[in-house]
């Protein structure tokens, strides 16, 4: 379950990115729906990084 985890991270943070950088890629403010894309996908990434440690120390566990 943990390599499935990291796959799933990886692709978050890739998607959040490939958002960013095409938010960055335009003059003035980012449209707000893309804000929030980026907003959710963080809260997303941190939930899954929660998930991630908590597999891995219940693994570690007897």
């Amino acid at each position: 379950m943990p390599d499935k985890l990291e796959a799933l991270l990886e692709r978050l943070k890739a998607h959040q990115r490939i958002l960013i950088l095409a938010m960055a890629e335009h003059d003035g403010l980012p449209a707000q729906s893309a804000i929030r894309q980026v907003a959710e996908l963080e809260n997303v990434i941190a939930a899954v990084e929660a998930v991630t440690a908590e597999e891995a120390d219940r693994i570690k566990r007897p």
